[in-house]
């Protein structure tokens, strides 16, 4: 009895796994991220916040956002992202313009990158509200 296509088999035997992998990571992040859908961003009291820079960080599953806001005159003059581990959510880091030219967080956040954008979001509040 010969074997019949063995590497058709192995190849399909591999695929699977990769679907099962996958799917079973899409699973995961879903569950860590589903939190920030609910998450509500606080608006800014800046004229309770004194001059000066203040660290803010927020992580959310593995998006992990670590920055300084820098305050003067009771305004947003400055927003050094230190740290953004964020998968594909990259173009967030557009939201720290819209906050400087708002003065506000409550901004659209970045389409395609809405749970980057929530988390800088909250590394703002984050930084803002310790201070």
């Amino acid at each position: 009895m010969k074997k019949k296509h063995p590497v058709l088999k192995s190849i399909l035997i591999v695929m699977l796994l990769i679907v099962l992998a996958v799917a079973a990571f899409t699973a995961y992040m879903a569950k860590e991220l589903a939190p920030l859908n609910n998450v509500v961003i606080e608006a800014l009291d800046l004229t309770a916040v004194k001059d000066g820079t203040y660290d803010g960080n927020h992580q959310a599953g593995p998006i992990d956002v670590a920055l300084k806001v820098t305050v003067t005159d009771h305004r947003i003059t400055q927003i050094d992202l230190i740290k953004h581990e964020n998968g594909q959510g990259g173009p967030a880091e557009a939201i720290l313009k819209d906050v400087i030219a708002s003065q506000s967080l409550q901004v659209d956040a970045i389409t395609g990158a809405t749970y980057s954008s929530k988390v800088i979001l909250l590394a703002i509040e984050d930084a803002l509200k310790t201070q």
